[in-house]
């Protein structure tokens, strides 16, 4: 059973012009907000902050508007289950959701979570967190190969692998196909460049080189966790 990424490709598939796919909704955003957010992102015991987690999935989320509505399907579902997860640190239960370990216990523990079908804890945080996590390989894997692609290297083709070695796997085929012609959309490697609001190409691939590797290293440290619970599938 597939969720949330990816369903509003099923709506109105809205194919951005080259001038909206570089105008940027917000003109402070500066790619190293996500740098500097995943730079918190892990206690010193290397439990996942999920208010930190929130913080760099906002970022995220900036940068994506920035290249119009081609990455709306992802961004807006982004939206929705931050808001979750927000609310959720905001209830008088919040002081059990102050990492994404401590908040799988609790939920695990108080049965909050609708392990082999969907029941009556649809928005649980174990199960949002789940389908942002499966969304942030996705952007993992796609800014890695912009760190290392060529000035005229084809972001659809990058995006497209990065795409499929990730979120398409939980969507089914109408939905795969409508994403990749999303992708033929993309603009240019300079225009993603250019929302980055870094400086230099140079910079950027330097900015890039810092904050994959942390991007990565919260991606397998929820991977982990969620694997020993048999959390991965959840419905």
């Amino acid at each position: 059973m597939y969720d949330g990424f990816g369903k509003h490709l099923t709506g109105q598939l809205l194919l951005p012009t080259m001038a909206d796919s570089v105008a940027s909704d917000d003109p402070k955003f500066c790619f190293e907000e996500v740098l500097s957010t995943f730079k918190v992102c892990l206690s010193e015991d290397k439990a996942v902050i999920l208010e930190n987690y929130v913080s760099g999935w906002r970022g995220l989320i900036k940068f994506l508007n920035s290249l119009g509505s081609v990455f709306g399907f992802i961004s807006k579902d982004a939206i929705n289950k931050i808001q979750i997860l927000v609310n959720l640190l905001k209830e008088d239960t919040h002081s059990h959701y102050m990492t994404v370990q401590s908040m799988v216990r609790y939920e695990l523990d108080n049965g909050l979570v609708d392990i082999d079908k969907r029941g009556s804890h649809p928005e649980s945080g174990t199960r949002t967190l789940l389908r942002l996590h499966r969304a942030l390989r996705w952007l993992e894997l796609f800014l890695e190969r912009l760190r290392i692609s060529s000035e005229d290297s084809k972001t659809s083709v990058m995006c497209a692998d990065a795409y499929n070695e990730s979120l398409a796997q939980y969507h089914p085929w109408v939905l795969r196909k409508a994403a990749g012609l999303a992708f033929c959309v993309l603009p240019g490697r300079p225009a993603f460049f250019e929302v980055m609001n870094v400086g230099t190409p140079e910079k950027v691939v330097a900015v890039l080189g810092e904050a994959v590797p942390l991007i990565s290293e919260v991606y397998q440290i929820t991977e982990e966790l969620y694997s020993k619970n048999n959390l991965l599938n959840l419905p």
